[in-house]
């Protein structure tokens, strides 16, 4: 059920994404989370006016923004595809009931038959929690027809968190275990993912141009506190982790025609 919002609510997200090169961005930010550089190459807009317009996007919480942990003075933006999916279809309701998409949504995908599978890599630093999580999670929503696989630059034993949180979700990961990127290397895949800011700056290159997706996402085993805050950093990763490999999935349809 979409949330009650005003027409001036809407009117305003309408305007926000109609400017050009508002849309320009959110394009970009669409394929994967980028910092304000790379932003203003790829649309060929000085860095400043770049900046100014993600802040009138971030004022819908359309974007959203994260310091990198590679490089603390860096800034990854992604898009907010929940908040942007909400108000599209809010907005179109505002004109019509049947412009809204009421029986269909970002479920789990299944896959046609095909001759040669999807395959994705999932990578992070120490491949213990993050790309071990999206492994089990892409395998589950897809039924196991999508190839998943995760690696790490410094592989580490898979942290009992991500099992438990996984666990708790239906997803069972206990058997996964840690392996290097170098156990990849030559391999083809249709999609290398870097979940890690770190690993994204040291991803090795792979056969046949795979498209490269990054997901900026902050180590849940590093956060301090009790037991209790450091499990719920998990089960929230676990969380986001879900949203955006269902809209990979849609992704893959799109461009791959492989999903029905």
């Amino acid at each position: 059920m979409l949330n009650a919002h005003s027409p001036a609510q809407s009117l305003r997200f309408l305007k926000l994404i109609g400017h050009d090169l508002r849309w320009q961005l959110l394009a970009a930010l669409a394929h994967s989370d980028r910092q304000v550089q790379e932003l203003a190459r790829l649309i060929d807009q000085p860095q400043n006016l770049v900046s100014y317009h993600l802040k009138r996007l971030r004022s819908l919480d359309l974007v959203g923004e994260r310091r990198s942990a590679a490089d603390g003075r860096d800034i990854y933006y992604n898009l907010n595809i929940e908040q942007v999916r909400e108000l599209y279809f809010a907005s179109a309701a505002e004109l019509h009931p049947a412009l809204v998409e009421t029986n269909q949504g970002p479920a789990e995908a299944t896959l046609r038959e095909r001759a040669k599978p999807v395959r994705v890599l999932f990578l992070c630093t120490e491949n213990s929690a993050r790309s071990q999580m999206a492994e089990g999670i892409l395998r589950h929503l897809s039924h196991g027809e999508v190839d998943a696989f995760s690696a790490g630059s410094a592989p580490a034993p898979v942290h009992p968190n991500a099992v438990r949180a996984m666990a708790e979700m239906g997803i069972d990961i206990s058997a996964q275990v840690t392996k290097s990127i170098d156990a990849f290397r030559g391999q083809s895949f249709d999609y290398i993912v870097t979940v890690c800011d770190r690993v994204r700056e040291t991803c090795p290159s792979f056969p046949d141009d795979p498209q490269r997706i990054h997901w900026s996402f902050p180590d849940p085993a590093a956060v301090a506190g009790d037991e209790d805050a450091r499990y719920r950093s998990f089960e929230q990763t676990a969380l986001q982790l879900v949203t955006r490999i269902r809209y990979l999935l849609i992704q893959i349809e799109r461009e791959k025609g492989r999903i029905r």
